[in-house]
């Protein structure tokens, strides 16, 4: 393809899919020839028929899968002319999309182990908007390896590349690559912790349908109850284990091979040990950094770093990844200095706190919480529930207070140069740095509590990420007044009413 990616002929996806798609349907023909197999047991067949009705099985949906492949390819092409990128597509309803060029904003390369052996990848373009439903992204599945990057230069840098310009991106200076020192950081999750228990548990009904539970809930349930201080512990000592090792399974498929670079004007993030994923994000549509510190990974001095940009396709459904996520967990140094190098601008060092009203603010929040827990269990007390029903709210209201002060210590902001600086939050600490230009609004919220203490919760708006970041419990003065100073001239007319 190289430098005749554009033109006016309509080309194929690449034919290399069927045999692609044969090896995945063994997915299906898997817990297929499983149920067959439960099925024949019961109702004892034989060996021999039970052979053939999953040989039968395993064909039909191996044929099935080939058909309907064969007839997606045949209906589907696609096209890069100087103006837009084109595909013809479906096999029961036929569409007709194009995105114009210059609206592209995202192009990522996936291939799982299969694609990637026979040297195939999945193509997804995309606008970037957050309303566009179908028609704001195009997937081209598969193409070969050398096309995809073709197009990805193509479309990004306005000019199609070679080989030689693929094969000279890994020569660039890298932002950041991975070291697997940080797959200590991998475990600390609340799923290590969880995750065993919910495999098992969300594993459990399947087996039951296939018979091979045969009685080892109800032996282990007698087993647990009947050395409960020896089953218990060794219980969660095991989950722990299989959950850390989970996550660091986990770690190591999704960011082996972990690379950050800096093309001209983009980021390119690549990663994934067996299925490979490639992103490229515009510099001039990012519009600042997020450090995003969850309790654990905080408490073991780690942070990972996200990036605040428009046009970034949004996750689909079946994707537990987040789109914006810059980097793996990684220690809390590396990520401060990354997130500085991405921005432009490092983030500064201590950030302003808040006033003691903010403070005060909590505190009663969590004697408020603790009355209503204590007007729960007086009420259900009445139902002639145990008395160490009372010990709940006796035990929640000095939590509640350290949680509130720890709370109140987590909250800061600052005003850069170039960012507006704020972080917050305790079991999952954010620190966002917006960029001052791209803050198109303001937002200025009181509650009934907060008008009483004299405080504000200053929101910035912006097309970037959610569209909108809290710098909360500001003094109403000092908060008004950073407004005006982060974005000079927006609030100039209300301030001068008022």
């Amino acid at each position: 393809m190289s430098a005749e990616v554009a033109g006016t002929d309509w080309r194929g996806l690449d034919r290399r899919s069927l045999a692609a798609s044969a090896v995945l349907s063994f997915t299906i023909v898997a817990p297929a020839v499983l149920v067959l197999v439960r099925i024949a047991s019961a109702n004892d067949w034989g060996v021999t028929p039970t052979v053939l009705a999953c040989a039968g099985a395993g064909v039909l949906i191996v044929l099935g899968t080939l058909v309907y492949d064969l007839l997606r390819l045949r209906t589907t092409s696609w096209r890069l002319t100087g103006e837009r990128l084109e595909l013809r597509s479906g096999v029961a309803v036929r569409q007709h999309r194009s995105i114009p060029r210059e609206r592209v904003r995202s192009v990522d390369l996936k291939a799982d182990p299969v694609r990637r052996a026979l040297g195939l990848a999945v193509v997804k373009v995309g606008t970037g908007e957050q309303a566009g439903g179908e028609h704001a992204e195009l997937t081209l599945d598969p193409l070969t390896r050398q096309e995809a990057e073709d197009l990805r230069h193509a479309l990004l840098l306005r000019a199609p590349a070679t080989g030689a310009a693929g094969a000279a991106e890994h020569e660039r200076p890298a932002l950041a690559v991975l070291d697997w020192s940080w797959l200590r950081y991998a475990p600390l999750t609340v799923w290590s912790f969880i995750g065993a228990a919910l495999v098992l548990g969300a594993a459990y009904k399947p087996l039951d349908a296939l018979g091979l539970d045969e009685g080892l809930a109800e032996s282990a349930w007698k087993w647990v109850t009947g050395d409960p201080w020896r089953a218990v512990p060794l219980i969660l000592a095991v989950n722990v284990l299989a959950g850390a090792a989970g996550a660091a399974a986990v770690f190591a498929t999704s960011w082996g091979r972990y690379r950050l670079e800096r093309e001209p004007g983009r980021l390119r993030l690549s990663r994934g040990l067996l299925t490979t994923r490639s992103m490229t994000l515009e510099e001039r549509r990012l519009r600042g950094v997020e450090l995003a510190e969850p309790l654990l990974l905080r408490l073991g001095g780690g942070a990972r770093v996200k990036v605040v940009t428009t046009g970034l396709r949004k996750r689909e459904e079946k994707e537990a990844d987040d789109v914006s996520v810059l980097t793996p967990p990684m220690p809390l140094a590396g990520a401060l200095e990354l997130a500085g190098q991405v921005s432009g601008s490092a983030l500064p060092a201590r950030l302003h706190g808040r006033p003691k009203a903010a403070l005060h603010r909590r505190l009663r929040l969590g004697v408020v919480e603790t009355v209503v827990l204590a007007g729960v269990a007086g009420l259900l007390d009445l139902w002639w529930l145990p008395a160490w029903i009372w010990l709940l709210p006796l035990v929640n209201l000095p939590i509640a207070l350290l949680y509130a002060r720890a709370e109140y210590r987590a909250l800061g902001h600052a005003l850069g140069e170039r960012h507006l600086v704020s972080r917050q939050g305790v079991a999952a600490r954010r620190t966002v740095a917006l960029e001052r230009r791209g803050i198109i609004g303001w937002r200025i919220k009181e509650s009934y509590f907060q008008r009483r203490l004299g405080l504000i919760t200053l929101t910035a708006t912006t097309a970037a990420g959610p569209g909108h970041y809290d710098v909360p419990d500001l003094d109403g003065s000092a908060g008004l007044d950073l407004a005006a100073r982060t974005v000079p001239g927006l609030l100039d007319e209300f301030l001068t009413k008022q």
